[in-house]
């Protein structure tokens, strides 16, 4: 749409041109009819009226700039400024007006001394010349019902829009259309059976349904127009690339008056504007929304009523471009693949639970005919305990420690390499129907901070030399920050440590406090209050720690003043995912690999600070209790981050904005109808990016497969809370986030190394978690090389050695040695040691020498086994689908007779007008006439 058709508007205020620009419901008002509102239609003025157009009501709003101001100064802050609507108006037709002459409002002591605002106004006047330079269109708009925030709004009108798509490469769809040929045969019939079944399960949108044609794609060029269908202009380039085109015209635009260049980044960060960002289409509720993608994202998509449903990730890229299409594309596609994980999961549960009476190990542990006496578990407040009393925990630790669990975690194994490589497969289908096939990434523009600190750098090499040189930080620049990045990586990891033990200690001074109890039910219980609190207390930690680490990690990541927005999310990434990753698993660890290993044994216990004895597992191992915290941690993290950190807080962020904006709680939703579409956009929370949902969905994949040998359970828990995680997320970003920049992407990017990483440590915990945390090799290795019959009976007897009562440390043995009714001599202990009696009292016995064998061969095999089936699933499996491979060799070969065809038409013509021209030219006829006697001879 051409700016020329719009005729110039003007209103004389103090002799200078300028339009007048207020709420838009009192434009009507403030100019005349015949200036305005003559040439728009009903339907036109409440576009006009919503925000999403120019005050002319026909020239798309693309792009929002926001900066402060001062009710006191917006009178003097109009003249201090040409009208940017008006100047784009005249842009081209007539020569930009007089600067306005001196007024005594500007003398004001209040403008003398705010220099820092007239500042900020002169780099917006400059910035905005600089656009209108580049092509773009802008009006402005103070008079606002936000107090405090003018509203620069930017049009890019057809040429410009053309000019960015080519710089940027964007692929188009042509006129050309070829079909797409998807299966053949047997193939096709079961695809078409199964399209059928799901049917239901897809969402009601037009796009979803198999497209039989496909458009040939291909880079927009301004000297190939006539290969794209421009038959509709103003739907060619569609909201979510309009915005993306402008975004990329700010980011190259630069401010060079002052002696050194800032761009938008550099505005942003000093405060010149207090936001940027595109408008999202319109309204999701209310009886005025008019029928847009982002309300059918809302009720398609971002409702929990279609949980069940296929998300609609064409229109979901459409409306925020790739990358966020790419995220939750992963996304679905890890839920559903934890199907059947989760399915496989509770079979291995329901195992347990089937064959829990049919475990030997349990039943001779419950058996209180074996009147087995074991030793205290603390010093002195603790007495002798009955084996018998464990029962409870040995049946319930058998639910998680089967011989089925060892099929599982084999299962997980693969279970994730055909995850990372169905994921491979789809992600290449989605940029071949993306068109982003070829795409490279493009050149990331320097951030704000790092200009500033070059700009800091050169400042100071001036003083000292007077030739100019382009800076740039160097490894030297950022030494103090890498130095300042090391030491507080390693003192946050410190914490996490010390929170740890402190946790230990807790545990074990809470265990002798309730051991003391005169309530029997409190000390027969003290196990499981002292894990279940504990755990609880982990939880909390963990939880504070993730928010104070994300916010190390960011402060770091800035000390190191990154150049480009990719580098500093990199470095970002890694260091919020070592941080993370170590809160949450360092407690689990602990449990699986270190407690009851550190103890000693009776007589001869290590101490904590010479009073605290460490802790134990319980005799069914410490696989129960590792169960409990990994349960507890996985549960809570998922459960209130979701609801409380992705609901509770932006919400209560929203509310703050309303509050700052002085507005009353009773007025809010009158207030709310009156907003234009980019103040109501203004109140959403700023989109951070998708570090923290990738972070979250990565941790949640560590618990699925790290430890899952020890929690079955795990996938149908992640399940479940992924399918609420979509559709919170979804309307997280359609509702409740200002609509992001669109951005392009052909991958995940660094995350996909990251599940790469973590699927093959996995691999390892989940061989050391079966080998040293549970009793599977043990129980192998007395079947098979101590046990007279073959069997399970006296396992327990063979783990269980004995103390000599008369052998405790002086002060140590318990108050109440007749607490079972009878003087103890002997007692038990779970250790692999020699008997009192034999010459080596208390020494490590060859029973766990071989043990301990068998455990590292357990290791070595299982991960070796385990990583190669692993790799022959990564190699069986091709990464580009086969039908997707031949679509694009077809389209090249289409693109290629397209373009051979464009030559032949070229020549013909070209080889047409030639022959006309000969075939007219007098020095042609005068030759022909000269030959002709000669040819009669």
């Amino acid at each position: 749409m051409n700016n020329e058709q719009f005729p110039s508007v003007t209103i004389k205020v103090k002799q200078m041109n300028i339009v007048s620009i207020k709420a838009i419901e009192d434009i009507c008002y403030d100019l005349p009819d015949s200036i305005l509102l003559k040439s728009l239609t009903p339907e036109e003025n409440t576009q006009c009226r919503q925000g999403l157009y120019f005050q002319d009501g026909r020239r798309r709003v693309d792009y929002i700039l926001t900066y402060h101001i001062k009710k006191s100064s917006r009178a003097a802050s109009s003249r201090l400024r040409d009208n940017a609507f008006t100047r784009t108006l005249r842009r081209g037709r007539h020569p930009p007006p007089p600067p306005p002459p001196p007024d005594a409002e500007l003398g004001s002591p209040d403008h003398s001394t705010d220099h820092h605002d007239d500042d900020k106004a002169l780099r917006r006047e400059e910035f905005e010349s600089s656009l209108l330079e580049m092509g773009l269109e802008l009006e402005r708009d103070e008079e606002t019902k936000t107090p405090g925030v003018g509203f620069v709004k930017i049009h890019a009108p057809w040429n410009v829009l053309c000019r960015e798509a080519e710089f940027m490469k964007l692929k188009m769809p042509t006129r050309k259309v070829y079909e797409v040929k998807h299966s053949s045969g047997v193939m096709e019939k079961i695809n078409a059976f199964i399209s059928k079944l799901t049917d239901p399960l897809h969402p009601n949108l037009e796009e979803n349904r198999t497209q039989k044609v496909k458009h040939l794609s291909y880079p927009f060029s301004r000297e190939k127009q006539h290969l794209f269908d421009l038959s509709d202009r103003d739907s060619f380039f569609d909201s979510k690339t309009r915005s993306s085109l402008v975004c990329e015209v700010l980011k190259r635009t630069k401010c060079t008056k002052a002696k050194f260049s800032m761009g938008i980044t550099s505005l942003l960060g000093s405060g010149v504007y207090l936001a940027a960002y595109p408008l999202h289409d319109g309204d999701v509720e209310g009886e005025n929304a008019e029928p847009n993608d982002r309300k059918l994202l809302y009720e398609e998509w971002a409702s929990y009523s279609v949980f069940y449903k296929y998300q609609p990730i064409g229109l979901v890229r459409k409306y925020f471009g790739e990358k966020i299409g790419l995220y939750f594309a992963w996304l679905g596609v890890y839920t559903q693949m934890l199907i059947p994980a989760s399915l496989v999961g509770v079979f291995v549960f329901l195992y347990g639970c089937v064959t829990v009476d049919e475990d030997i190990p349990s039943m001779e542990i419950c058996d209180q005919r074996k009147n087995i006496t074991m030793c205290p578990l603390c010093d002195r407040v603790c007495s002798y305990w009955n084996l018998s009393t464990a029962c409870g925990t040995a049946r319930a630790s058998h639910l998680f420690d089967n011989p089925a669990t060892v099929f599982f975690s084999i299962f997980m194994a693969l279970w994730a390499a055909f995850f990372m490589e169905h994921w491979k497969r789809r992600q290449m289908r989605l940029n071949y129907e993306w068109d982003l096939t070829g795409y490279e990434d493009e050149e990331d523009h320097p951030r704000a901070e790092y200009e500033f600190r070059v700009m800091q750098k050169s400042l100071r090499k001036d003083h000292k030399s007077q030739k100019p040189e382009k800076e740039k930080l160097t490894c030297k620049d950022r030494f103090p920050a890498y130095m300042t990045n090391l030491i507080m990586m390693l003192l946050m990891i410190g914490v996490t440590f010390a929170i740890v033990f402190g946790v230990i200690l807790y545990r074990i001074s809470t265990k002798a406090a309730l051991a003391m109890s005169s309530n029997p039910m409190t000390r027969s219980n003290v196990r499981l209050t002292v894990k279940t609190t504990a755990a609880i207390i982990n939880l909390v930690v963990i939880l504070i720690l993730d928010e104070v680490y994300g916010a190390v990690a960011r402060w770091l990541t800035v000390l190191e003043v990154p150049k480009t927005d990719k580098s500093f999310e990199e470095r970002l990434i890694f260091k919020t995912f070592i941080l993370k990753f170590v809160n949450a698993f360092t407690p689990i660890i602990y449990i699986a690999f270190f407690r009851g290993r550190l103890g000693g044994r009776p007589g001869s216990y290590l101490y904590v600070f010479e009073s605290y004895r460490m802790e134990e597992c319980a005799h069914g191992g410490c696989l129960m209790e590792l169960c409990i915290q990994l349960s507890i941690t996985m549960l809570g993290k998922q459960l209130i981050q979701n609801n409380l950190f992705e609901i509770g807080v932006p919400k209560l962020k929203k509310l703050i904005r309303y509050i700052k904006s002085k507005r009353r709680s009773f007025q809010e939703e009158e207030y709310e109808k009156k907003l234009q579409r980019y103040e109501t956009d203004h109140f959403l929370e700023p989109f951070a990016g998708l570090t923290p949902e990738y972070m979250e969905m990565i941790i949640q994949f560590g618990f699925v497969t790290l430890f899952v040998a020890s929690f079955p359970l795990a996938p149908l828990f992640a399940l479940l809370n992924n399918i609420i995680e979509i559709r919170l997320d979804a309307k997280k970003f359609v509702a409740e986030l200002r609509r992001p920049d669109a951005a392009r992407g052909k991958d995940i990017g660094i995350w996909y190394n990251i599940l790469r990483g973590v699927a093959k440590v996995a691999v390892i915990v989940n061989a050391f978690v079966i080998s040293f945390t549970s009793d599977f090799i043990p129980r192998l290795v007395y079947q098979y090389m101590y046990s007279p019959d073959g069997s399970m009976h006296g396992f327990v007897n063979h783990t269980l050695s004995y103390f000599n009562v008369s052998h405790f440390q002086n002060g140590t043995a318990p108050v109440d040695p007749f607490h079972l009714g009878f003087r103890v001599n002997i007692c038990r202990y779970k250790d692999y040691r020699e008997p009192p009696w034999s010459p080596t009292p208390y020494e490590i016995s060859k029973e766990f020498w071989a043990v301990l064998a068998a455990r590292l061969a357990f290791v070595i095999v299982f991960q070796n086994v385990v990583m190669l089936m692993s790799d022959v699933v990564d190699w069986i499996i091709p990464d580009i689908p086969k039908d997707i491979s031949l679509q694009i060799h077809k389209e090249k070969i289409l693109m290629m007779d397209l373009f051979m065809k464009e030559e032949q038409g070229k020549t013909r013509t070209e080889d047409g007008v030639m022959s006309k021209e000969t075939r007219h030219s007098p020095l042609t006829r005068s030759r022909s006439i000269s030959h002709t006697p000669c040819k009669n001879n």
